[in-house]
Parts: structure tokens; C-alpha cells; sequence
């Protein structure tokens, strides 16, 4: 037998016949049947038409996400551009003897009388006069800490130790040595140690104010007072800048510098209170410009930020609205120094006990509180 040249059980393919084809698979859907699972559904054949696919919409839940990112990084952005525009100084320089860390929080805030950033037309405008370099005309103490805030001031006529200077008016400690001298005689007068300093200029004060839209200012008495530039009529009133200015500045008082003091805390708690009215801040055609006019008009110690300012701020809308403790260091009278002229004298026994209560973050005691 010769041997085949297939495989004995492969099909034969007699001649004259076609050849013998397999019988073509069952279909994989007949028409009737019961519909074909999810996974083998026409709607998910990668090769035909999607058929019946719906476009995904970008739906509100999104659409908020995106604009709350948005929104604090405008923020942050805000934030970070006044941080940014702060002027900064040397304030809190070390000393031999440097009061130590006292319980707390203390910010010593000053208002500056240079006039080395006003132009000759702002300084005739604003009545500050010609005289070259700088001295305070207010300065004050905000302390924070367990107890109500307590805002103090210090009359810049205090007959005090300045060192390398003997004793002086406070606010020659500034013209000295700036700052840094005066934070530093600040501290050795009080025993309270100054973590925080803030200077404002004559024309940033009145821009803040401007920026507001003015105070309103219940004035006591009427005030006509050339060297201030000022001209108010006793009772209520709105103060633009220019005269919201000269109502800190004016002298014109039987008090001097004590009714200054006061005069100068009663437009805190006024420009503070319009500062922090919702009308200003959701508004951000008011709250965003008056935030670059602040940060623009402030000069703070190299440690301090933004966020600390807002801090000092709301602590000094806090004293000023009836939350806290406004009061002036305890006098003991008035006298005439050689090489001073007319200073304050303090009444050191009430003086040290008031800032020794600040000191301890202790209750100040109510025979230094003034009565309403």
C-alpha cells in the first residue's frame, strides 16, 4: 500500500463536486431576543456610531469650585501684594537691659508729623507747616491678651529718660533716634515689652480718611485753630481728611495735650467703625483701595505682616467701640523744664500700677479706669 499524501481523516474532494465549506456560526443577536448585556451593547462598540451619548455638562457644582479657587487666590494674591507694599523699619532693636517678654501682647503706635513724603501743595493743604524732620503727635499703647484690650495713651509732652539724652519730652526720643529710640524709651518708662510697632505719616492719615468717605466726629466745642487748619463749629459732624487731621493735631484747650489725647482715640473708634461696616468691606471698590492706601501709609516693625495689622486693627476697633479699656497714663500735673519748655508729669505710683496690671496680663484696677 503506497502512502497517502493527506491525513487519513481529512476530507476528500471528489472531482467534479465543489468543495464541502463549514456551516457559518450561529448569529450573535436575532431580532426578538432578549437584549444583549450591558458590556456587548451598540452604544459601546468601539468600532460603530455612538449611538444616543448625551455631552457631559459642566454643572454648578463645579462651576462653584472653580470660582471659590478663584476667589482665594485673588485672596491670597491681595494679601500677599499689601504684605508686600508695608514700609518697614527697624523698630525693635536689641539693647543691653531690653525689657524682657512680658505677658500678652503690646504694639506700640505712633503718629508721625514728618511731612518727608508731602509734596509743598499737600503740606499747605493739610496745615502741617515747613519744619524739617520728624516728632510724634500721638502715641499709644494697645495691649491684647486674656483680659478686655486695653489701648493707653501717652502724652507726647511726658517729662521722661530718654537715654543718652537725659530727661526730655516723649516724643524727642523720635527726632533723636527714631524708632528705635523711642520704642526703646518706651519700654524702660512703662516695664511693658513692645512686640509690635506702627507709624503712620500725616498724609497717609487724611487718605485713609478720604478713603472712607470721611468720620463722623461729635465735637464737643467749637475749635477755630489757624495752626491746624482747621475752623469746626461744636456738635456732629462728617471731618474730611484735611480736618479730621487738624482735630487730632489742635492744642486750642485748656488741657493741651490731654484733650489731644482723647480727640486722638475718639477718631480711632470713628474711622475704625466705618472701616469695619459692612458697606466697606463687601464692597470691594472701597475695602480693596483703602487696604492699598493703609499698607502704603504704614511703617511696622521688620517682624511684622499683614496679618498682624489686621490683628492690631481689630484690637483697636475692639477698645475704641466700648469693648475694651481707653484711657490716658495717670498725670500728676503740669510743669515748665529748662531746655523742654511746658511737659506732663506723670503720676508714677498710679503710672506703675497700671502698667504693672498690663504687664501681667492682670485686670487693670478701677481706680485708674476713668469714669464715663
Amino acid at each position: 500500500m503506497e502512502p497517502q499524501d493527506h491525513p487519513p481523516d481529512a476530507p476528500t474532494n471528489p472531482v467534479g463536486r465543489p468543495p464541502v465549506m463549514p456551516a457559518p456560526p450561529a448569529p450573535l443577536y436575532v431580532p426578538g431576543d432578549q437584549p444583549l448585556p450591558a458590556n456587548l451593547s451598540p452604544r459601546k462598540s468601539p468600532g460603530g456610531p455612538k449611538v444616543g451619548r448625551k455631552k457631559r455638562r459642566f454643572g454648578w457644582g463645579k462651576r462653584i469650585s472653580v470660582l471659590v479657587v478663584l476667589l482665594l487666590l485673588a485672596v491670597v494674591s491681595i494679601f500677599w501684594s499689601w504684605d508686600s507694599g508695608l514700609h518697614r523699619t527697624n523698630a525693635l532693636q536689641s539693647y543691653t537691659g531690653r525689657v524682657a517678654n512680658t505677658k500678652g501682647t503690646n504694639w506700640l503706635i505712633v503718629g508721625s508729623d514728618s511731612r518727608a513724603n508731602l509734596t509743598p501743595a499737600e503740606r499747605t493743604r493739610l496745615a502741617t507747616g515747613f519744619a524739617a524732620g520728624g516728632r510724634t503727635d500721638t502715641i499709644m499703647i494697645i495691649h491684647t491678651g486674656g483680659g478686655k484690650t486695653s489701648l493707653i495713651s501717652l502724652p507726647r509732652d511726658s517729662y521722661v529718660p530718654i537715654d543718652g539724652h537725659a530727661r526730655n519730652k516723649l516724643n524727642a526720643a523720635f527726632a533723636f533716634g527714631g524708632a528705635a529710640l523711642l520704642t526703646r524709651t518706651v519700654e524702660q518708662i512703662t516695664g511693658l515689652h513692645i512686640d509690635h510697632y506702627a507709624e503712620i505719616g500725616f498724609g497717609g492719615f487724611a487718605g485713609m480718611v478720604d478713603a472712607v468717605g470721611g468720620v463722623r466726629i461729635c465735637v464737643s466745642q467749637a475749635i477755630n485753630d489757624g495752626n491746624a487748619g482747621i475752623n469746626l463749629a461744636a456738635g456732629c459732624q462728617q471731618l474730611n481728611g484735611q480736618q479730621a487731621l487738624g482735630y487730632v493735631r489742635s492744642r486750642k484747650f485748656a488741657t493741651g495735650d490731654l484733650e489731644r489725647v482723647q480727640h486722638q482715640r475718639q477718631f480711632l473708634a470713628s474711622l475704625l467703625s466705618k472701616v469695619g461696616s459692612p458697606g466697606t468691606l463687601v464692597n470691594p471698590f472701597k475695602s480693596i483701595p483703602l487696604g492699598y492706601d493703609a499698607v502704603d501709609a504704614l511703617t511696622v516693625d521688620n517682624g511684622s505682616h499683614i496679618w498682624d495689622v489686621i490683628s492690631m486693627g481689630l484690637a483697636l476697633r475692639q477698645a475704641g467701640g466700648g469693648k475694651g479699656l481707653t484711657l490716658t497714663v495717670p498725670i500728676a500735673g503740669f510743669a515748665s523744664e529748662a531746655g523742654a519748655g511746658s511737659v506732663v508729669l506723670w503720676d508714677h505710683t498710679k503710672a506703675l500700677a497700671l502698667f504693672g496690671a498690663l504687664k501681667n496680663d492682670d485686670p487693670i484696677p478701677a481706680g485708674l479706669i476713668p469714669k464715663s
